[in-house]
């Protein structure tokens, strides 16, 4: 609620709407355009659902190449594993992140570090996954970096995932 002073006009007192609502950062107002041109983007491409989902996974590559190296290397060996564990996931664009998604419904997501400017990256995975266990589990995972055993048990996840 905003205090008016009973001084001022109630043009005086009044900001606008962006000076009043600070409740999204510049990280996320811009994650939220980059979803609106990928929503574009993907209603003007005309043509066979296959040649789509190569558009769509080209522009993931697209993406995870712009990154910064520490970011793209372990975007690049997220896409690998779960390309392999779960071939049937879309690669898409999300909210301009890698995301990998069930019948256009995300799955998980790559957020880089670099994105909104955290220490780390993260894997994540949407209320699509199948990770159930108990009353809690966990839905995002901190990534620094990748070792073998991360990798396979990266796969394990996205294979249980999907189910």
């Amino acid at each position: 609620m905003q205090h008016t002073s009973p001084s001022k006009s109630p043009a005086e007192n009044s900001g606008t709407a962006a000076e009043q609502y600070n409740g999204f950062t510049a990280e996320e107002r811009a994650a939220m355009k980059e979803h609106a041109q990928e929503q574009k983007k993907a209603a003007a491409r005309r043509g066979s659902r296959a040649e789509k989902e190569a558009a769509a996974e080209r522009d993931v590559l697209a993406k995870i190449a712009e990154m910064p190296e520490a970011d793209r290397v372990l975007a690049e060996r997220i896409h690998a594993v779960v390309r392999a564990a779960a071939p049937d996931l879309t690669p898409k664009l999300w909210y301009g992140m890698p995301a990998y998604a069930r019948d256009g419904k995300v799955v998980c997501h790559f957020q880089s570090a670099q994105k909104f400017r955290s220490r780390y990256a993260t894997l994540g995975f949407s209320d699509q996954a199948a990770l159930d266990d108990g009353t809690m589990w966990p839905t995002s995972y901190a990534l620094k970096e990748l070792t073998a055993a991360d990798e396979q048990r990266i796969s394990a996840l996205v294979r249980k995932a999907v189910g």
